[in-house]
């Protein structure tokens, strides 16, 4: 029998995928060939290429073909083990988890476990959380294993205000540690977990930075990495024991859960990952709450309601936004992991479908994974005609990708005005504006030449053969403020773009044990957002960021650490790097790419450059960059003081 692939073809559609991905790479395709060192393929890449070996071998792969494979000789044992298999399709039944109408929300409630109590003691039975094709947890479930937590995490020596890092992946373990923290006293420090088995000790030593800035007591993280809590302990004075979801064993009978105040701060949102100096904002109960108060206002969300969540834990707007304010609100949030978007795309769509999901949504590059890599087949008997608020952020939303997803998914029941940008950051706790529901989006069609010199926002005239496209965000939630001022601090009128600022009872406090980043962090009662903006009649427009961070994928990426790691490489100017983040249409996100001067003119010695850079990228950022310009001297622009402009 042939085998379902023949390897040399399955080299080739790998040796495509990296072309295409990674125009710079130029290296040999072996069955050994490290995918992502050798060459440069991340995880949008892989995704890219599972879908294309499928197409190839009409093999249904594994998701753990995603996550665990490493060179192409694994991705080819996994084609020959799916042999035979019949593709996955779509699943046509309903399992609707809307419920009886349940109580008002705990409008007093000043913490979050203080409403987790509440809907213990009026609706303990009633589901808050289900996990997409297995477990199911009601508020009388969660509180009593996340009781457990919190015994053992006081039990192995946490006392009220310590921090305890959780590194877990999207699961029951997760819930419960993150309440149990809470329950101890302790303040969560949320962290992404491995990607990859393989990469466990490159991806706890990034982590340091961040363990060490919150101080953290205690960690909570995946089996597979306990064996290394040696190192961590070696580099991290205040870290007391590292734990694993199979220590914690115990109901928690007889635990008495800590009283904690609305001020106190309910976890750490760590916002510039493991790059440059971490920062970690500051959010306290009141600030939580008052943040899924207002996103529950702005969104009309109530009892009746679903939401279908694949969006990471360790990130607020999954978080915050599908944990907690489903939790406050006292409807269920549906959990899928990120890995099992990734892998298939069509997944998320089917678990709207399945559970008849209101409320779904995640960053502009989500909806553009399901045009691009979501085949017809998988779509047949789709019904999201329950899915009445889409929301679209994170990162800068592009109005071809709502057009076309909505051309694409009308006809399996997407409303016309169900697409809704929003707008939000860490330091706001999550969500700041949101597109009412059921009102169309709006784009602006500015004046390119006009906005660029002077700032104002003025309309494009119908000839215009290139205008500049702004879509409107929303506007400000509830009880709180926004305004758009000058360099000199001064208020400035509808549509002149400047800086935008925001307040309101969601602003965090500062930045945690980091007084100079906090002090910058504020101008009077108003809180910087390091963004661009302007507004019109409400509506809030978002033309740029002041401060350089790169969003990729929905994650910050900050250059500088990269930009001063490329500086030392031998045969680099130092002083001579722009890192940068740069459009990409086609996957709905933005591209990193490296700039740096360099004298060499060989070209095996350009490739020898572009191999270690990228081999820093994985190490600084977890994935390699998505092109590397190599430039001669004077070619990286400059301000007259030195500064890279």
């Amino acid at each position: 029998m042939a085998p379902p692939i023949d390897p040399n073809r399955l080299l080739a559609v790998v040796a495509e995928v990296a072309r295409e991905a990674r125009p710079h790479v130029d290296a040999y395709v072996a069955l050994d060939s490290s995918l992502e060192r050798d060459l440069g393929l991340d995880s949008l890449a892989r995704v890219e290429l599972v879908l294309r070996i499928e197409r190839e071998s009409s093999a249904s792969l594994p998701e753990r073909a995603l996550a665990s494979s490493e060179t192409p000789r694994d991705l080819l044992r996994f084609v020959l083990a799916s042999a035979g298999q019949a593709p996955q399709s779509a699943d046509r039944t309903v399992a609707s988890l809307v419920q009886t109408e349940g109580v008002r929300p705990p409008d007093h409630a000043k913490t979050l476990t203080e409403a987790l109590e509440f809907h213990l003691e009026r609706q303990p039975d009633r589901l808050t959380v289900q996990f997409y094709e297995e477990q199911s947890i009601t508020y009388r479930q969660l509180w009593d294993r996340s009781l457990g937590y919190a015994a053992k995490l006081s039990d192995a020596g946490l006392t009220p205000g310590q921090t305890v890092a959780i590194m877990l992946p999207t699961s029951a373990e997760y819930l419960y540690c993150f309440y149990g923290t809470l329950l101890a006293g302790g303040i969560p420090v949320p962290l992404y977990p491995p990607a990859r088995l393989t990469t466990i000790e490159d991806h706890l030593t990034r982590h340091v930075g961040i363990l060490k800035s919150a101080g953290a007591a205690l960690m909570v993280t995946i089996p597979e990495a306990k064996p290394l809590a040696w190192l961590l302990r070696a580099q991290v004075e205040s870290l007391r024991a590292v734990l694993v979801p199979e220590d914690f064993t115990a109901e928690g009978k007889g635990f008495s859960p800590v009283r904690s105040g609305g001020g106190q701060i309910g976890f750490l949102q760590y916002t510039s990952g493991s790059t440059g100096q971490p920062k970690g904002v500051v959010l306290t109960h009141e600030n939580l709450l008052a943040n899924v108060r207002a996103m529950g206002k702005a969104a009309r969300a109530g009892s009746a309601d679903v939401f279908v969540s694949w969006l990471p834990l360790y990130h607020d707007m999954g978080l915050i936004g599908g944990c907690f304010a489903t939790m406050y609100l006292g409807f269920p949030v549906v959990l899928m992991s990120p890995l099992a978007f990734l892998s298939r795309p069509s997944q998320w769509l089917r678990a709207i479908h399945r559970h008849r999901g209101t409320i779904s949504g995640g960053p502009n590059f989500s909806y553009e994974l399901c045009l691009r890599r979501i085949p017809d087949h998988e779509l047949e008997g789709l019904d999201l005609s329950s899915w009445r608020f889409a929301f679209n952020g994170a990162e800068p939303v592009s109005p071809e990708t709502m057009i076309q997803f909505e051309q694409r998914f009308g006809k399996y029941g997407f409303g016309r005005n169900v697409m809704s940008p929003v707008y939000g950051l860490a330091e706001a706790s999550v969500g700041l504006a949101f597109t009412p529901p059921g009102e169309r989006w709006h784009v602006d069609s500015l004046d390119r030449e006009r906005f660029s010199t002077s700032g104002e926002a003025v309309d494009a005239s119908p000839s215009d053969p290139a205008p500049l496209k702004v879509v409107a965000c929303g506007n400000v939630i509830p009880d709180h403020d926004l305004r758009v001022v000058d360099g000199a601090g001064l208020e400035l009128p509808d549509r002149s773009e400047g800086q935008l600022q925001f307040r309101g009872p969601s602003a965090t406090s500062g930045y945690f044990r980091n007084a100079q980043a906090t002090k910058g962090l504020f101008d009077g009662e108003w809180v910087n957002t390091g963004d661009r903006a302007y507004l019109d009649q409400g509506r809030l427009y978002i033309t740029g960021r002041e401060k350089d961070i790169i969003i990729r994928g929905g994650r910050n990426i900050s250059p500088y650490e990269l930009e001063e790691s490329v500086g030392d490489l031998a045969g680099i100017r130092r002083g001579c790097v722009a890192v940068f983040g740069s459009p990409d249409p086609a996957g709905g996100t933005e591209r990193v790419v490296v700039l740096a001067e360099t004298r060499e003119r060989d070209a095996a010695r350009h490739q020898e450059l572009k191999t270690r850079i990228n081999e820093l990228a994985i190490g600084l950022i977890g994935a390699p960059v998505d092109d590397i310009v190599l430039a001669p001297p004077h070619t990286v622009p400059k301000t007259s003081s030195g500064k890279i402009r």
